[in-house]
C-alpha cells in the first residue's frame, strides 16, 4: 500500500520539471523502474531482485535464500484490532513465506522495530512472544535485529535466510507452456476477515462497552490475524517427488501472482473461475457485506498460500498429495492471461496489486 504522491510541476527558471505519480505506474511498473540497471558483481549472487528471495551461493550441494519484509503501522496493520501476539507471528510467517515459494527452508530470521511512544515494555514483550510462538512452530532461529525510536507509528522490518537443494530451487520464471496451474488452501478469507475487523472497528467507535460481534466467522478471522507457513506443502512435495516448475507465494492476491509467474516465465494463463477454491464462510459474509469473495480471492491477499506450477503429466501425483487444487493451466504467450467463467467466456486478467491512497 502506498501514499498517492501528488503530481507537481517545479519551475526552475523557464524550465518545468514534472514529478511523476508513483501510482500511475501501477506495482509491475515501479518495480522495474527502480530495478532497472541494477546487476549483480559479486560471483556468489546467484539471483537478484526479481524474485521471492535472492539466492546466494551456500555448500556444494545447496544455495542460501535472503528475503526482507517491512510492515507499516496504518498501512500493514492496525493496532485497534490487531493483538500484538498475533502481529508478531504473522510477520514471521510472511517473511518466512518467501524463502518457502522458493521451495526452500526458513532456517534464520532478524526482527527489527520502530517503536513510538505510546508503545510500553508489556506491548513489545507480547509482540515478541508472537515472534518466538512463529519461530518455535517452524524451526526458526531468531538470531538479531535492530531497534529504534519511531514518530511515525510502529515500524517492523524481518528479514528471513534460508537454504534449498541446488536440485529443487524453484524460480518465477520457470513455468513451460501447458503447466498445470496450482494452489494450495483456499483464498479470499484472510481479506474477508480484515474487513470484517474494519466493520467492527467502525460500529464500535464511540460505543463503550459494546461486543465486537464475531461470532461463526472466526476461521475468517483467524486467517487474517494467524496466516500458516506452508512449510507443510514443501515438505509433502518434497515426498512425493514432485520439484514445481514455477512458484510464488499468494500475498498480494491471486490475480497478481499469476501474471508475476506469466511475466517472468514468459507465457499466458488460463485460470478458471469456478477452480478458485473460495471457503463457505468468505460467501456467507460477502452476502452479508456485499462483498464479492472472488474479488477478494484474485485481489484480497495476505493468504500466503503457495502458487505453483507443475507438468501436466504430474496432475494425479499433485491431487494425491491432498490440499492442493489445480485452478487453471499455462498457455503460449501471444493467447494472454485470462480468467474463464463457468461459461466459457474469458476476461483479461488483471491485478490490484498495491494500491494508493490520500
Amino acid at each position: 500500500m502506498f501514499f498517492r504522491q501528488k503530481t507537481v510541476y517545479l519551475r526552475f527558471g523557464s524550465l518545468r520539471i514534472l514529478r511523476m505519480n508513483i501510482s500511475s505506474l501501477g506495482e509491475f511498473g515501479f518495480i522495474d523502474r527502480i530495478t532497472d540497471g541494477i546487476t549483480s558483481t559479486r560471483e556468489c549472487t546467484i539471483k537478484g531482485v526479481g524474485d521471492d528471495a535472492a539466492v546466494i551461493a551456500g555448500y556444494a550441494d545447496s544455495y542460501k535464500l535472503i528475503s526482507s519484509d517491512m510492515f507499516l503501522e496504518g498501512i500493514a496493520f492496525d493496532l485497534t484490532y490487531t493483538p500484538l501476539k498475533h502481529l508478531g507471528f504473522k510477520c514471521v510467517v510472511a517473511a518466512a513465506s518467501d524463502i518457502v515459494a522458493m521451495n526452500g527452508t526458513a532456517e534464520q530470521i532478524t526482527f527489527s522495530i520502530g517503536l513510538s511512544q505510546k508503545i510500553t515494555l508489556e506491548m513489545a514483550e507480547e509482540l515478541y512472544d508472537g515472534v518466538r510462538v512463529a519461530c518455535d512452530k517452524y524451526s526458526i532461529d531468531l538470531v538479531g535485529g535492530d531497534t529504534t525510536p519511531s514518530m511515525t507509528g510502529m515500524a517492523i522490518s524481518v528479514t528471513a535466510v534460508g537454504s534449498v537443494s541446488k536440485d529443487k530451487i524453484t524460480y518465477r520464471n520457470g513455468a513451460k507452456n501447458a503447466d498445470l496451474l496450482c494452489v494450495t488452501g483456499d483464498l479470499g478469507a484472510a481479506f474477508m476477515g480484515l474487513k470484517l475487523l474494519e466493520r467492527e472497528k467502525r460500529v464500535l467507535n464511540g460505543n463503550a462497552g459494546v461486543a465486537p460481534k464475531f461470532d461463526g466467522y472466526e476461521y475468517l478471522l483467524e486467517r487474517q490475524l494467524h496466516p500458516l507457513l506452508r512449510s507443510d506443502v514443501i515438505e509433502a512435495l518434497d515426498k512425493s517427488g514432485i520439484v514445481p516448475t514455477s512458484m510464488i507465494d499468494i500475498s498480494d492476491g491471486l490475480a497478481s501472482e499469476v501474471l508475476h509467474l506469466c511475466r517472468h516465465s514468459g507465457l499466458g494463463a488460463r485460470l478458471y473461475l469456478s477452480k478458485i477454491p473460495i471457503s463457505s464462510k468468505c460467501f456467507e459474509l460477502g452476502d452479508e457485506m456485499n462483498i464479492d469473495p472472488v474479488m477478494a480471492a484474485l485481489n484480497g491477499g495476505d493468504d500466503y498460500e503457495l502458487l505453483f506450477t507443475v507438468p501436466v503429466d504430474r496432475y494425479e501425483d499433485v491431487l494425491r498429495v491432498g490440499g492442493i487444487d489445480v485452478i487453471g493451466h499455462m498457455t503460449a504467450p501471444d493467447k494472454g492471461a485470462m480468467l474463464v467463467t463457468p461459461d466459457g467466456a474469458e476476461i483479461a486478467l488483471t491485478a490490484q496489486g498495491w494500491s494508493s491512497q490520500e
